[in-house]
């Protein structure tokens, strides 16, 4: 299915204009992945206990300059779901070189719990937090797309405690495309919430050193 074609299922599923980035965000991830991919399964790649696993290391605190960690659901008012785990990680050694981050991320886009639809797993290429908001990029390593295997995508996540909030690189542009041209550390505003009671992520601050002098 090309990415035209694609986009006007989801502009289907979906009504609203595509500026909606919410609708139209991840909608193209379910429409990608629906011609025969049942992953909702912990036996498939993208299935929950992987999730779960994905996000449950635990950190090095004293020995890490950057860190996001967890996994958790985004609020859907549909029968979607949309989850997202992150095990990233930068050391302290590396305080300066975002990009020497490591790691892991997933996501999975079903039509409705134990449906079809999509997953990508990867590595994390970068990492930078502020506070309690981190930006991170990958690539993906394994997925039931081909066409996006290979390629970068960014995340952000806001650290609220009571109810978090997400943004992901191909907000803007309907679906992740493969592009292997986006800019580390590179991502959209956390503008998804997450399902209460679903999950959690921790932020750990990045504190980035400069000459005194």
């Amino acid at each position: 299915m090309s990415r035209t074609t694609r986009t006007k299922i989801a502009d289907r599923r979906l009504p609203g204009p595509r500026s909606r980035v919410i609708a139209v965000g991840t909608a193209l991830l379910i429409c990608a992945g629906a011609a025969g991919a049942a992953v909702a399964s912990d036996a498939t790649e993208g299935g929950g206990a992987a999730l779960a696993a994905a996000g449950s290391r635990p950190h090095a605190e004293q020995r890490e300059a950057a860190a996001l960690t967890g996994s958790a659901k985004l609020h859907r008012m549909t029968t979607e779901d949309v989850t997202f785990a992150f095990d990233a990680h930068l050391a302290k050694r590396n305080t300066m070189r975002p990009d020497k981050a490591t790691g892991t991320f997933r996501f999975v886009h079903l039509d409705k719990p134990g449906g079809k639809g999509g997953w990508a797993k990867g590595r994390i290429d970068c990492l930078m937090t502020g506070g309690k908001v981190a930006t991170a990029t990958g690539i993906i390593t394994a997925t039931n797309l081909k066409d996006i295997k290979g390629g970068r995508v960014g995340f952000t996540v806001h650290d609220l405690g009571k109810q978090d909030r997400v943004g992901y690189s191909w907000a803007s542009v309907g679906g992740p495309d493969g592009t292997k041209k986006l800019p580390k550390c590179t991502s959209a505003a956390p503008f998804e919430k997450v399902r209460k009671g679903t999950g959690d992520f921790t932020v750990t601050p990045w504190h980035p050193t400069y000459p005194t002098d």
